[in-house]
């Protein structure tokens, strides 16, 4: 059985029949009473943080996940459909899986899958994506002192607000964790 010495950024435990994943932790030893570890744990179902204080050497039961890299391949339903890099075997995958950085994965984008077992625990989309531009008002010349913000449609159908000088056909690269602009990659 492990303790909360094996404690590390990433550990996927089980707590409270639930998965948590690491996502800080501290060794705290007041001056007066016994040690502690603060943490901050990460549900890997629904998303929610939890801080949690567990005394100095308690028990914790590590969940060992395999990590899987696999291609997305299309949308059916409320299924994405993904293929093994290594065996091309194909699984359906729950579209809540993905969180709201679905909206901006397109076709042929590799993700890591977690399994428990057989069980899918979580999908990792990439956390930077480049993406065409379809559809934006254009921008005028010397419109850009005020640092004011367009409407944009991106190539998978998302829409994000973008400078001022970004047209129809510029690939942008967009943080898929907040759905937002970083920077301009190709004109």
């Amino acid at each position: 059985m492990a303790d909360t010495s094996d404690f590390r950024t990433g550990l996927i435990i089980k707590f409270k029949n639930d998965l948590y994943t690491v996502v800080e932790f501290q060794h705290v030893k007041p001056g007066k009473g016994g040690a502690f570890v603060r943490s901050t744990l990460k549900n890997l179902k629904n998303g929610k943080v939890l801080d949690n204080t567990f005394r100095a050497g308690e028990g914790i039961e590590i969940v060992r996940v395999e990590r899987r890299k696999y291609q997305y391949l299309y949308r059916e339903g409320d299924f994405l459909i993904c293929m093994d890099n290594d065996t091309f075997e194909q699984i359906n995958v729950p579209k809540e899986l993905f969180g709201s950085g679905v909206n901006y994965l397109k076709e042929s984008v590799e993700v890591e899958i977690l399994f428990n077992g057989t069980e899918i625990i979580n999908v990792e989309i990439p956390i930077f994506v480049n993406l065409k531009v379809t559809e934006t008002e254009p921008g005028f010349r010397g419109d850009t002192a005020t640092g004011a913000n367009k409407p944009a449609t991106l190539e998978t159908g998302a829409a994000i607000n973008v400078p001022l000088f970004i047209n129809v056909g510029d690939v942008l690269r967009v943080d898929t964790r907040i759905g937002s602009y970083v920077e301009r990659v190709k004109s």
